[in-house]
Formats: structure tokens, C-alpha cells, sequence
């Protein structure tokens, strides 16, 4: 999956818009810079603020996200760590080539 959608605890206000959920997609690695990776896997604040404007449609700028909720943070945090996964960690499908020929026992 290469998007998830967010539904906020605590909507956002933006002028006279209110923002409910914001869907979240998954990095590409230029996204990533400035970034260390072990930092958005542990969730790290800072990190995501680096990240969620760069990732986040409506696009979140960084001053919403110094005021989200902090379990909506959370949230984004765990979206974010679950697409830094590669698949088998995820246990999602995936097929895998044998580079070793079966052999026959005569």
C-alpha cells in the first residue's frame, strides 16, 4: 500500500476550512533527506517534521504539525515507520526465486 488515510482525533483548522483526515503517502527517498531513517522508525518528533509537509495531502505545514494532537501524531508516526518496512517484515506477499537449482538424488 502506498498511501493511508488519516482520520484525525483533533481536526485541523485552516482559515474557514476544517481538515478531518489527511492522507499520508509513502516516501520517495527524496523525502527522506535531511532525515535519519532510524529516527522515523523510532518516531522521532522532529523527524516528522521534516517529513509530513513533504508527505501529507492536504499538505501539512510545519507549524500544523508542531500542533497536532499528540495521538494524531502518533498516528503519523506509525504510518510512516509501517512504509519504511520492506515486505517481509510487513508479511505481505512477495515471491522469491530459488538461485539454486534442485538437484536429483539418483
Amino acid at each position: 500500500m502506498n498511501q493511508t488515510t488519516i482520520t484525525l482525533d483533533e481536526p485541523i483548522k485552516r482559515g474557514e476550512t476544517t481538515i478531518t483526515s489527511v492522507d499520508v503517502r509513502k516516501p520517495e527517498a527524496g523525502a527522506l533527506r535531511g532525515c535519519s531513517l532510524i529516527d522515523l522508525m523510532r518516531m522521532e518528533v522532529s523527524a516528522l517534521h521534516t517529513v509530513l509537509p513533504r508527505i501529507t495531502t492536504p499538505t501539512l505545514t510545519q507549524h500544523e504539525v508542531s500542533r497536532l494532537d499528540p495521538a494524531d501524531l502518533t498516528q503519523f508516526g506509525a504510518a510512516v515507520s509501517n512504509f519504511l518496512l520492506p515486505k517481509s517484515a510487513k508479511g505481505e506477499d512477495f515471491q522469491t526465486e530459488s538461485k539454486t537449482p534442485s538437484q536429483t538424488l539418483q
